[in-house]
């Protein structure tokens, strides 16, 4: 049992998880379950902390918040397989056999050719003959070993590629959003870390997007019509991202992208590009026919300086939107400077 309960004990947790579920207005999935099970048992004090943080802010839980608890931290897919660890290590030093010995057979060839190379200098028929054949006895010992290495060398690229794929599908698991396929929250603090490293001044403009009215679009069609919703807005999100930004899905019905070294008027462009451009699609059931409402999009955007925090720049660029004094849907609100 993960977490070391006599029978009596986890039954006790699991009627007080699902209890806990109610008091958070969510639905008893088994992936809630887990995370309100490991909240309850205090297994981990970065799920408590990151839970206690979300409901200090009074921002509803929901389903995307606590799957993205559930990968960090229930399947702890911030760190590799160790089986895939052993791989890359086997693989690694076979690398690095296959080198010294190469290395060791090319310098016994040189040693042996100047060694045999004397010799054809020799007046002596007998020592020039011997010379030859132990040249030619030498150069094709090390054309053998040569092909054997290239066979090992081979079999050690293949298992190089295999580990390779699997490190690029471990690498989606852990960054990406496994709906909408754009980066997560994770994904976006290393790539916060990386532009600090690389340049402490450089400066990011933040982009957070709100679909409008999407809690009741949600409650009215249900989830599964919505999740396509959700996909075809995130997609037309990311076309507007160049190969230096960053599309992130940062909650349920938000997306945030982040631009580095773009101004702030130059996002607040492409805010206005994405606003009109989802407004105008329109959506239609593939089985019934039944047009879908319109969705609109209310966008904040706001620059930043890459140590200033993922959660501080989610939450103040997202006040420009919950902070407008009229409420306005379908609209971009742009940070003062």
């Amino acid at each position: 049992m993960q977490y070391h309960d006599s029978i009596a004990q986890a039954e006790q947790k699991m009627h007080a998880a699902i209890k806990q579920l109610q008091l958070w207005h969510i639905a008893a999935t088994p992936i809630n379950y887990a995370v309100s099970y490991g909240y309850l048992n205090k297994h981990s004090k970065s799920l408590n902390s990151e839970l206690e943080k979300q409901l200090a802010s009074k921002k509803k839980l929901d389903n995307f918040f606590l799957e993205e608890m559930y990968r960090q931290y229930i399947l702890g897919q911030s760190s590799f397989r160790g089986e895939l660890i052993d791989d890359l290590d086997e693989v690694l030093v076979d690398l690095q056999t296959n080198n010294e010995q190469s290395s060791l057979n090319t310098k016994r060839l040189v040693t042996e050719l100047d060694e045999n190379i004397a010799n054809l200098k020799s007046t002596d028929r007998s020592e020039i003959f011997n010379a030859i054949k132990q040249i030619r006895i030498t150069t094709q010992r090390f054309k053998l070993e040569q092909e054997k290495l290239a066979k090992q060398l081979q079999s050690s690229q293949k298992s190089t590629e295999t580990l390779r794929s699997e490190l690029d599908d471990v690498k989606k698991e852990i960054y990406l959003d496994p709906l909408t396929g754009l980066f997560n929250l994770k994904a976006m603090n290393q790539h916060l870390e990386l532009w600090l490293s690389d340049d402490p001044a450089k400066q990011v403009s933040a982009i957070v997007i709100n679909i409008d009215q999407f809690a009741k679009m949600n409650e009215s069609l249900g989830p599964l019509i919505s999740d396509v919703l959700l996909t075809k807005i995130a997609n037309k999100v990311s076309s507007y991202v160049g190969e230096s930004g960053l599309p992130v899905r940062s909650a349920g019905d938000e997306f945030l992208i982040l631009l580095p070294d773009v101004k702030r008027i130059v996002a607040g462009e492409v805010a206005e590009k994405i606003r009109q451009s989802v407004e105008k699609l329109r959506f239609i059931t593939s089985k019934s026919g039944t047009r879908l409402p319109q969705m609109t999009l209310s966008i904040g955007v706001s620059d930043y300086n890459v140590a200033t925090s993922a959660n501080n720049i989610i939450s103040q660029t997202r006040a420009l939107i919950n902070n407008n004094a009229n409420i306005r849907t379908n609209h971009v609100s742009i940070a003062n400077n």
